[in-house]
């Protein structure tokens, strides 16, 4: 996720950043964060990513043991810091059941004496129980088991909102059981991904080996394991195919599940996994379960057996000993992704406790870092916007009257939550013990599988949140049609919340955050559900097509960009994020013309209102990348790389041009008619 002064000049701005200062409650001074930013070598208008950026960027390398390094860690570092201390004192001294969980596994984790000493002995039962396997019969009620403890092998499946009918929970299968990030990997011919392709049996037959095969035995089983997920990644779905709701919803009844594909012996399949209280699911890419269903009859068991003891393996690595979490550090992070070094074992037990009970954690962290003033300013900014977006909907020259009282109707109707949950989740039935790591993150798995089963038949909790207070990021829940702000979110790094003047925060949260969130109910897939976040067609045709149209302008624009080698944005599979970065910063603009703090125009470290409000939101994308995490992203994220959330999306605001007098000439000029008009 600033007062227009008519003769402003580039080398003003520049002299002015050597002015501000900000002074916090010890009497020491604070450089202004955006003017600490900025790099005055570049136009604005050429480069505004790297004129609000680039001096943070030269003086920040990215740490060998990351493969990014921006805001979201600088914030994270603050975090972790908070965590640490909070995992820590439970560890020592537990006074409740919930702190004795936080300090057991942290415990576990943190004991490499004994992670090492354990080897992959913890894993010895599933291991066994896979070779014993001997029919394409036990192959399927094995996977269940799999998908239990957490190891998606063969498809997806889970719980979630019935998309048409979000009053009730539904089952969901889905494609997956891809050891690479996604299909693309297995048929790309680019250079890269070719590479990266090519040391995936590697990988696997290092696994293998680590499990006590010879060489010769572990590089036929790899090949053999690649050759099967290629037949698997055949059948699967493209990046920007999986984000059209109607053609991934194709509900049948269980009856129909199976004669459909009866190979995979659904019916006692679902039953194995613990699904119950349905008659029916919804299935995501049903070319896919087809693919599937001939090929569990057609593939020989041996290989089956071999991909599921593989992805056993790979899956619960970094939790194992030191030679198999290196090796999976060496092939998903190191050659995918382009990091160096591992990060510090205290991160990395942080990130997965994080995972496996962070909403735990967060019921300790709020008590100590989230104050209700705080909370109450930025429950007051979600209504700012929310107005602000409700008087630009009903300005729109192009959307017909009907359209825009059911978009207003959907607009009132977003719940905001902010900060943390009223109700929290009751781990009470989570087993954690000081004694195996592998097994803590096994049996915290399957508590989450049974929490979300458990959902099944049962009214749906609108209350619950799918995030942690101490996470740094927020989402668009369509089936709820809610936007959800945790505490970490509202977060700028090395400055406390009443030290930050309202141009940058409705910068770096009104936009970036609150108004991306809601703009995604009306992105070109939220905008397929209705305010009770049932998917329901609720436009007319030509608002539709006149909507596709002006969306059509913004995917031209971001397939232009090539961030890396040779490789273009995907502008059709970003578009949801694209549109709702640019309808964000409108929206957020919007309700900050509305504030004192803009009428009164301050002018803060040389910079007035409404140049503070840009430069705030590309705070939100401080980002530097390496190249192969950067290439990673393109073929996988939905959203585009953090330069072009800025420099992609400036071009069409107005105000940018007049705040920073971008004209023709400058790189980042698009001629009135090329920009995107659409809210």
């Amino acid at each position: 996720m600033r007062q227009l002064i008519a003769a402003i000049t580039i080398a003003t701005i520049f002299a002015a950043c050597n002015n501000a200062t900000h002074q916090s409650e010890d009497n020491k001074t604070k450089e202004d964060i955006l003017k600490a930013h900025v790099d005055t070598s570049i136009h604005p208008g050429d480069d505004f990513f790297v004129f609000a950026n680039g001096r943070w960027i030269k003086e920040n390398p990215i740490p060998s043991d990351e493969t990014s390094w921006g805001i979201a860690d600088l914030v994270d570092n603050e975090l972790y810091t908070r965590k640490l201390a909070i995992c820590e004192a439970a560890a020592k001294k537990s006074q409740t059941p919930i702190e004795a969980m936080i300090g057991n596994f942290w415990q576990s984790g943190m004991d490499t004496i004994a992670i090492n000493k354990e080897g992959i002995q913890a894993l010895r039962e599933e291991l066994s129980a896979i070779s014993a396997l001997e029919t394409a019969e036990q192959i399927t009620s094995y996977t269940a088991q799999m998908h239990r403890y957490g190891v998606g092998v063969f498809y997806s499946e889970g719980v979630g909102q019935d998309a048409k009918s979000s009053d009730v929970m539904a089952y969901y299968i889905s494609q997956g059981g891809l050891g690479l990030p996604n299909r693309d990997y297995y048929f790309n011919t680019d250079v890269r991904t070719a590479k990266i392709r090519d040391a995936y049996p590697s990988y696997i037959a290092k696994l293998f080996g680590l499990m006590g095969d010879d060489t010769a035995t572990a590089k036929t089983k790899a090949l053999a394991v690649v050759a099967f997920e290629t037949k698997l990644a055949k059948a699967s779905r493209k990046l920007e195919d999986l984000r059209d709701p109607y053609r991934n919803y194709n509900k049948m009844s269980l009856e129909a599940l199976n004669k459909n594909y009866p190979n995979s012996q659904w019916a006692a399949t679902l039953k194995a996994i613990g699904v119950q209280q349905v008659d029916s699911v919804i299935v995501g890419q049903p070319e896919f379960l087809q693919a599937l269903n001939t090929l569990i009859k057609t593939e020989k068991v041996a290989t089956m057996k071999d991909y599921m003891a593989f992805h056993l393996m790979s899956n619960f690595s970094p939790f194992l000993s030191d030679d198999f979490a290196s090796a999976n550090f060496d092939f998903y992070s190191k050659l995918i992704r382009g990091a160096k070094e591992m990060r510090p074992r205290w991160k990395r037990v942080l990130d997965a406790q994080e995972r496996a009970m962070g909403e735990a954690i967060g019921q300790l962290f709020v008590k100590e870092y989230f104050s209700e003033k705080a909370k109450k300013r930025y429950e007051d900014m979600v209504e700012n916007v929310r107005n602000a977006y409700r008087a630009r909907i009903e300005k729109l020259d192009w959307m017909t009257d009907s359209t825009k009282q059911k978009a207003l109707v959907k607009l009132a109707g977003i719940t905001k939550k902010v900060g943390y949950p009223d109700t929290w989740k009751d781990f009470s039935n989570m087993k954690i013990e000081k004694t195996s790591y592998v097994k803590n993150k096994m049996q915290s798995n399957a508590w989450w599988n049974n929490y979300e089963l458990n959902k099944l038949g049962k009214p749906v909790d609108r209350t619950e949140w799918g995030m942690t207070p101490q996470t740094y990021n927020a989402y668009y829940n369509p089936s709820n049609n809610e936007i959800v702000l945790p505490a970490g979110m509202l977060t700028v790094p090395g400055y406390k919340d009443e030290e930050l003047d309202d141009a940058l925060v409705y910068g770096y949260v009104a936009a970036s955050t609150i108004g991306h969130e809601i703009t995604h109910g009306f992105d070109d897939e939220g905008r397929q559900f209705d305010e009770k976040g049932n998917l329901k067609n609720w436009w007319t045709k030509k608002d539709e097509e006149e909507f596709n149209k002006r969306a059509q302008v913004l995917v031209h624009q971001f397939n232009q960009f090539v961030p890396v080698d040779t490789m273009h944005i995907n502008g059709r599979a970003t578009l949801g994020e694209n549109l709702a970065d640019l309808g964000g910063i409108l929206i957020g603009l919007d309700a900050f013309k509305q504030t004192d703090a803009f009428k009164k125009n301050e002018t803060i470290a040389g910079f007035n209102a409404l140049q503070r409000f840009f430069l705030g939101y590309s705070l939100g994308w401080l980002y530097e990348i390496r190249e192969e995490q950067l290439a990673s992203k393109i073929l996988t994220d939905v959203h585009s790389p953090a330069k072009y959330r800025v420099n992609g999306t400036f071009p069409n605001v107005p105000e940018f041009y007049e705040a920073f007098q971008v004209k023709p000439g400058n790189k980042m000029y698009l001629p009135d008619s090329l920009r995107v008009k659409l809210w």
